[in-house]
Parts: C-alpha cells; structure tokens; sequence
C-alpha cells in the first residue's frame, strides 16, 4: 500500500473540500443549534454526484473507491459531522449494500434514483434490545403468501425523517438468532409504516432520526436481499463499510478540533505571550497531530483493502476504534486549551467535543470494535 494519495484522489478531495467550505461549513452551527435536517444541503450535495458516490457507473453513479469515499466524508465532516452522517449512510450503509447484495432488478429499480437523490436512504437495524447485540432482532418478518408480513419498531434510524426507502433487517426465523434474520429493501410510503420522533441526541444534531414503526407491512419476495435467513452477513458487511465512513468522519472532526487549538495557541496571550510558547500546550497539539496522523494511515489502509478486494473487517474495526479516540482526545484537548470561551456553548469546539462524542458508539461501540480485534488476533489474522 502507498500512503501517498493519487493525483486523481487529492483532486477530488479538494472539490469536495471546496463544496464543504462554501456550503457545509457556514450551515453548521445553525443544523446544530435548530436540530433540522438539512434537507437544501442534501440537494446541492446531490446536484454534484456525492449521493451517487458509490453506486456504480452503470446506475448513474459516480462509482469512486472507497479511499476517496473515505476523503470525501472526511472533508465534509470538517464542515459539519451532521452532513457527512447522512451522506455516509446513504451511500456506505445503503447504496453500496444494494450494489453488492441486490438482485439485478433492484440495483435497476433503486440505485440510479438513489444516486440522482430522488430518494435517501435510511438503514433500519438498531432496535430497542437490539443495538449492540444485532443478532437480538425482535422485527419479525413472517411469511404470507408470495411475500412476508412485517411488524416491529426500529430506532436511531438516521435519514428516516425525509427517507424515500430503507434497508430493513428483521428476524424470519426467530430462534436462530443471527442465522435467521433476513434484509429487506422498503419503500417507507408503504402502508402501515408510522415514522415516530426520535430523541433529542446530545451531538451530530439534525440527522433526521426517526423511530420506524412496522404495523402489517407487507413486503414481496423480490424485495429481499439475498436469501432468506441470510441477512445478518448482509448487515455486518454493511456496519463494515460504515465503519471507514466513520473513521473519516471522526478524522474530520478531529481534524476541526486540532486547526481550532493552534489558532488559539497562536492568537491567545497569557502573560505576555503567546499560549503556543508553553510546552503543555506544545505536547497537547503534538499528541493530537500523531495521533490523528496514525489513525489517518490506518483509515487508508482499511480502505485501500476493500478497494482490492480483501477482508478488511479487523482493519476496519482498528481505523474506527483509532480515530473516534483520537478525535475525541483530540476535541478534549481543544476545549481544555480553550478553557472558558470554548466551554461555552456555541462555540466551535464545543460542537465539536459534542459529535465526536457519537463516533465512539454507532456502528458499534469502541468495545465492540475491541471485540472484533481481539478475535481477528486470535485466529492470527492480525500481522
């Protein structure tokens, strides 16, 4: 692997950084301070491809890798962790689940409308008894007929407030557990789908979290991804994918939280000079930018594996674990060097002390992602 970004790669993260800096990034603090869903950002930012991003070339999209996927997240979370969620779920949660795991048809029927931003798409997996422990599904599908019947409640369903479709997981044979949970692609127009309010969360404010409530739907057949009974491999491929958008969006915020602290350092005098002058202060910001820098690499390296093709779940697990911890000491850091003008709310590290916060729970907690390395260690498929 060559650390060193293509010529095809650092242009397109500059264009991305350019729409982040003159659209994202002076919406931010009002997405954050209102809790709306950005939904005009979510159009320019369709009107450029980045909702096609992984959707192949063939259904409209722009079909990029998943190193420049990574840097487009990681540009527009500088600018606002909230518009790069929505993007990621939509395009690493969602399309690119339906690009992998779809039938033909439904790639036909729902990436290129997708990758236009006719439609977002929402991810349904998380339930009340079912968020770390995903196998716990108590959404049931039952059969009826040539399709299934559907009932149950999904939380945290990021993108669900204005959402056209979700991916829906839900158990079909029940006491299997994770080898009886079956995928589902819904259109959320579908009667006896109630879109309930989800809860005021303390960072990454106006993702448009719903709960979705399931009452009788009915699915057909040819709305199941992959066989019956085999959805969760789907579902862990997907948290998989999710978890590179996520360490990119933690290297955006950690990044923010570091370009914020040496602006400070700079330009904060105490007793006569500048803050930047004291070594304390000096080792905060040398311990932020090593560990952001280490992160980095291994957000590129489990990213680079998924471009050729090889099993980069351990790696993926390390690059999320990685860098929601060093944004998050990253942040601390910047709000400690800020004392009270950062502490006070508004502010930009604030903000940013608040998202990163997330980065270190969804798509599974930094324990989880503990988990899975540990037993890719074990098995000697950590060198």
């Amino acid at each position: 692997m060559d650390p060193e970004l293509t010529p095809e790669q650092e242009a397109f993260r500059a264009e991305v950084a350019a729409f982040a800096r003159a659209h994202v990034a002076p919406a931010a603090a009002s997405i954050d301070a209102s809790g709306r869903f950005p939904i005009d950002l979510v159009r320019e930012a369709a009107a450029r491809g980045y909702l096609g991003l992984l959707v192949p070339e063939q259904h409209g999209g722009r079909g990029i890798d998943h190193v420049r996927h990574a840097l487009a997240i990681e540009a527009i979370a500088y600018a606002s962790a909230t518009v790069a969620v929505i993007l990621a779920v939509h395009n690493a949660l969602v399309c690119e689940t339906l690009a992998v795991a779809g039938t033909p048809e439904q790639q036909a029927a729902w990436l290129p409308r997708l990758a236009r931003g006719e439609l977002l798409g929402a991810f349904a997996l998380s339930e009340a008894d079912a968020g770390t422990d995903a196998a716990n599904q108590q959404t049931l599908a039952v059969r009826d007929g040539d399709g299934y019947r559907l009932d149950g409640r999904k939380v945290w369903v990021a993108n669900g407030e204005v959402a056209g479709v979700a991916i829906v997981f839900a158990a079909t044979a029940p006491d299997q557990r994770g080898r009886g949970i079956s995928a589902f692609v819904v259109p959320l127009d579908r009667p006896g789908i109630t879109r309930a309010p989800g809860v005021d969360s303390l960072g990454v404010r106006g993702l448009g979290c719903v709960e979705l409530v399931f009452d009788g739907v009915r699915v057909r057949d040819a709305e199941r991804i992959g066989a019956e009974n085999a959805g969760f491999p789907i579902a862990r491929r997907a948290l998989e994918a999710g978890r590179l958008a996520i360490a990119a969006q933690a290297l955006g915020v950690g990044r923010a939280a570091l370009d914020a602290a040496l602006d400070h350092a700079r330009t904060r005098h105490t007793f006569g000079r500048p803050i930047a002058s004291y070594q304390a202060i000096q080792w905060f910001l040398a311990d932020m930018a090593t560990d952001l820098e280490a992160a980095r690499l291994l957000a590129l390296k489990a990213s680079w594996l998924a471009d050729q093709g090889d099993e980069y779940g351990a790696d993926a697990a390390m690059a999320k674990l990685a860098a929601s911890e060093a944004a998050h000491r990253a942040a601390d850091r910047a709000m400690q060097m800020h004392a009270s003008a950062g502490y006070r709310r508004g502010s930009l590290v604030e903000r940013l002390f608040r998202d990163v916060r997330a980065t270190e729970i969804y798509q599974g907690t930094s324990e989880v992602q503990r988990m899975i390395i540990a037993a890719a260690a074990m098995r000697g498929q950590v060198k």
